[in-house]
């Protein structure tokens, strides 16, 4: 089993940068494929981006491509999420969620283990 703890939202103008924190405290974090979801008010929890057990598979969402990137640190029990050229549509609360396979995928339901999320807006 895993906790998963997400940081570093807040409030950004478009065109900005943030940097999400996802710790984990539990035991073989290695075991686990990453994953961050992300849910708009007023729709559902969409696939963000996702990284396999050694961070050597990443894949993420065309909406995401090219403007974040997602990366581990095994050694500290952390994922990132590095969001450049925010847009206003980017706004949404980010999840950190687990999976006890080598990664992910875009399926929710692929996910052991959920954070709690953390807001992040977009202002234009």
């Amino acid at each position: 089993q895993v906790q998963l703890v997400e940081s570093g939202g807040g409030l950004v103008q478009a065109g900005g940068s943030v940097r999400l924190s996802c710790a984990a405290s539990g035991r073989s974090f290695s075991s686990y494929g990453m994953g961050w979801f992300r849910q708009a008010p007023g729709k559902e929890r969409e696939f963000v981006a996702d990284i396999s057990r050694g961070g050597g598979t990443t894949s993420y969402a065309d909406s995401t491509r090219g403007r974040f990137t997602i990366s581990r640190d095994n050694a500290k029990n952390m994922v990132y999420l590095q969001m450049n050229s925010l847009k206003p549509e980017d706004t949404a609360v980010y999840f950190c969620a687990a999976a006890l396979a080598l990664r992910g995928g875009v399926r929710e339901a692929n996910y052991n283990y959920w954070g709690q999320g953390t807001q992040v807006t977009v202002s234009s």
